[in-house]
């Protein structure tokens, strides 16, 4: 190599090395240098860099992921409304959802669902945060934050969850030997009937007898409105069966007009045993409800015509202020309005 060549790249070196020092320099006197402690492994991700205002460096923590479950609530139908609307502000919010043990008993007999389960001795000793919630969806439930979150209230509106609606309804699949069990029974009603269109009608009545005209207002589905329900049917349908379920059988006998022989009267009217009616009413065509949650989710699994009872309360009743007809109904469905007249009459007399 020739010696003014050899000059020139020595000179090269030393100015590359003069600038890199001072480089390396510059940058530890404005970003400072990490702890002595701070492992290899932790650079850029175990420590934040000193900012400019020269502040002692802090170590990163990472935030701990928020759990959310549900305080189970009522029967059959509020634990399904309670599970779905966690399933649901679980995948919303981007938290891990668990199911307490006494829910999921409820409703792993039944159907296949999927959100694991909670020790309850573990849950015994976590410090939860009490988040209740009203029955329609809320922006304010898009971020809901904390580490330990438990979801109270009865919430069970289709605002919470229709978005995934294939979801909810693969949550809530029976297990086979329902499925079966309840098609054996269909086919022995249909019997020689060609053509049939099972509908199914659930009264809602027990308890509600009282609640309904002495606490809320309102009143329960009566023999007019069932009469007008099941006549659409007729009206729209060849060979409608009509799958009588209630809590109160033997209202139902005698009010309902089964001398056209569209009618089977299959609930036992047992309150503590609902899912056997549940499972048969869920494998109809269409659906007739009353009121209450049962009735709903019969509807929202079974997916066809739903006919419903509306404006079942006085505009002044209690019950308006924690339910909304548009939040607990959906648009499709047909609403038929109660008559309220034994409550008009009642009050006038007051």
């Amino acid at each position: 190599m020739k010696p003014k060549l050899a000059l020139i790249l020595f000179g090269v070196i030393i100015l590359f090395s003069v600038l890199n020092i001072s480089y390396w320099y510059y940058d530890r006197q404005s970003r400072g240098s990490y702890p002595s402690s701070c492992k290899a492994s932790e650079v850029g991700t175990g420590y934040l860099r000193r900012p400019l205002n020269n502040r002692t460096p802090q170590p990163f923590v990472e935030k701990k992921k928020t759990i959310l479950t549900a305080q189970p609530m009522g029967r059959l139908g509020n634990i399904m409304g309670e599970y779905a609307v966690l399933y649901a502000l679980s995948k919303l919010n981007g938290h891990q959802a668990y199911v307490l043990p006494s829910m999921h008993s409820q409703l792993a007999g039944m159907f296949k669902v999927t959100m694991p389960v909670i020790d309850q001795q573990v849950a015994n000793r976590i410090k939860w945060t009490d988040y209740l919630l009203h029955n329609w969806m809320s922006p304010e439930y898009y971020n809901i934050s904390g580490q330990h979150v438990k979801l109270s209230g009865y919430p069970w509106s289709w605002t919470f969850y229709h978005h995934i609606r294939e979801e909810i309804l693969q949550e809530f699949t029976f297990h086979d030997h329902i499925k079966e069990e309840t098609s054996s029974y269909l086919s022995r009603v249909r019997g020689d009937r060609e053509n049939v269109t099972f509908v199914g009608v659930h009264v809602r009545r027990g308890d509600y007898v009282h609640i309904m005209p002495n606490q809320r207002k309102g009143v329960l589905a009566d023999k007019g409105y069932l009469q007008k329900a099941m006549d659409y049917f007729r009206n729209k349908y060849e060979n409608p069966l009509f799958m009588v379920t209630s809590n109160g059988m033997d209202w139902c006998k005698e009010n309902i007009d089964s001398s056209l022989g569209d009618v089977h009267f299959a609930g036992d009217g047992k309150e503590a045993t609902p899912a056997r009616d549940f499972a048969l009413l869920a494998h109809c065509n269409h659906t007739i409800m009353t009121i209450g949650t049962f009735g709903y989710w019969v509807a929202y699994l079974v997916g066809g015509e739903t006919i419903y009872l509306t404006n079942f309360t006085l505009p002044d009743s209690p019950h308006r202020k924690v339910f909304k007809d548009e939040a607990a109904f959906l648009p499709e469905w047909i609403g038929i309005p109660a008559d309220l007249s034994p409550l008009l009459k009642k009050k006038q007399t007051e």
